[in-house]
């Protein structure tokens, strides 16, 4: 019987431990969790902030999902230390955990930049786990002044999640536009007007300089007074152990198709692995939830013996403020066409022929059809793409691809 080991307790983790199960039945599996909770869902950390959610609904598997899956969990634990010659793992609380197959699933954790006087600041949060939601919640009164480091997808969701709950929030990023990993100038305006319509506020280009106490001094010279920071400045993958095992490690730890690492029998998933983005050629870091599930899966699969590759995964991102709902996916190269009609806005890029990114503003109906293009490396002299730019459609494809995409429908 073999002894697998997962370290984390995310979603790559719940891909690989089904992975498993769908090879082999019987052999032990061990989660180290650092977080005391059951699996639940990070996305909807702010859901629940805003009163869309409630803890139970927040898990992302049913409350015997370890039990029925034959799943050991140390819960509130962490992993120190990765053996590759003697096939052990060493967590924080001194246990050895011997494997036959390890797979580091150990996500992401806060970059926090050495802000000058940050230690002074009383009531300062992070915005990634649960605990750090329900940390914030007992802070937020009526009266609260919020000021978020960071104008990216963590920052943009906290100021959503809690803004019925405080006075004022001040989002502030040293980039000049919002979600600037993910959107260009003009696509970041429209959210941006739609967020300050919203009542949110911001200072863009420009960030704390230092801190004392209750107020921010910028680089600009403004001082900003609060009552909550909430730290969202960005995230680095944790790869320390994978690194300190002398493992290949680069922005993240660097994984093959079959999420093999170049430490025998180890393998790796989610937000801290580097892996291959269909869209780019190459590989990157790609921390959303859709591929870590999948990227442990295709881990659990070979783990147990199988034969499993991943090998086309894109960035995407599918998130809404206020009503108003965003896609992108891909890489943003190639020549870019623009597609508005009333509140939506659509742009693709294409490359020799291929669609290599999106972004639409609205109108993401039916946007898997895009993902699928990018994806499966559609040739779009193949399709009516021309159609497909405004209406995303089955019908786009020929009657021959639709047959066995579709199972006979056409």
């Amino acid at each position: 019987m073999k002894n697998y080991v997962i370290i984390g307790n995310g979603a790559a983790a719940i891909g690989c431990i089904e992975g498993i199960r769908s090879v082999d039945s019987e052999g032990a599996i061990t989660v180290v969790s650092k977080e005391p909770h059951h699996v639940y869902s990070r996305p909807l950390i702010s859901y629940y902030l805003e009163g869309k959610t409630d803890l139970e609904r927040m898990n992302y598997r049913a409350p015997d999902f370890y039990v029925k899956a034959g799943c050991g969990v140390l819960r509130g634990d962490s992993a120190v230390k990765i053996d590759s010659a003697a096939k052990t793992v060493t967590t924080e609380k001194g246990k050895t955990l011997p494997y036959d197959a390890l797979c580091v699933a150990a996500g992401s954790s806060p970059f926090v930049p050495p802000f000058e006087g940050l230690d002074t600041v009383e009531n300062k949060f992070g915005f990634m786990t649960l605990d750090d939601a329900l940390a914030l919640e007992k802070a937020l009164t009526p009266e609260t002044r919020v000021l978020i480091v960071g104008a990216g997808l963590i920052g943009l969701k906290c100021a959503e999640g809690i803004r019925d709950r405080v006075k004022s929030i001040t989002v502030c990023d040293l980039a000049d536009r919002v979600l600037s990993s993910i959107l260009d100038a003009d696509c970041a305006s429209v959210i941006q007007r739609h967020l300050e319509e919203n009542g949110i506020s911001f200072l863009l280009s420009d960030s704390a300089a230092r801190f004392d106490k209750n107020v921010a001094y910028m680089k600009s010279g403004a001082e900003v007074g609060f009552d909550v920071l909430v730290l969202a400045v960005g995230v680095r993958a944790n790869s320390a152990l994978v690194r300190d095992a002398g493992g290949e490690v680069n922005r993240g730890v660097i994984i093959d198709t079959r999420m093999k690492t170049s430490l025998p029998d180890v393998y790796a998933a989610g937000d801290c692995a580097e892996g291959y983005d269909a869209s780019l050629g190459a590989n990157r870091v790609l921390a959303i939830l859709p591929n870590a599930y999948m990227q442990g899966h295709t881990a659990g699969v070979n783990m147990a013996g199988g034969d499993a590759v991943f090998d086309n995964a894109i960035p995407m991102n599918s998130i809404g403020f206020f009503g108003l709902h965003i896609m992108s996916a891909g890489s943003y190269d190639g020549d870019m066409t623009e597609i508005k009609d009333g509140g939506t806005l659509k742009r693709f890029f294409v490359k020799e022929g291929l669609l290599n990114g999106f972004m639409l503003i609205g109108g993401t109906e039916r946007a898997g059809i895009y993902t699928s293009l990018i994806r499966e490396r559609v040739p779009l002299d193949t399709i009516d793409f021309e159609s497909a730019e405004k209406i995303a459609s089955n019908s786009i494809f020929s009657s021959e691809i639709r047959r066995k995409k579709f199972g006979g429908v056409v």
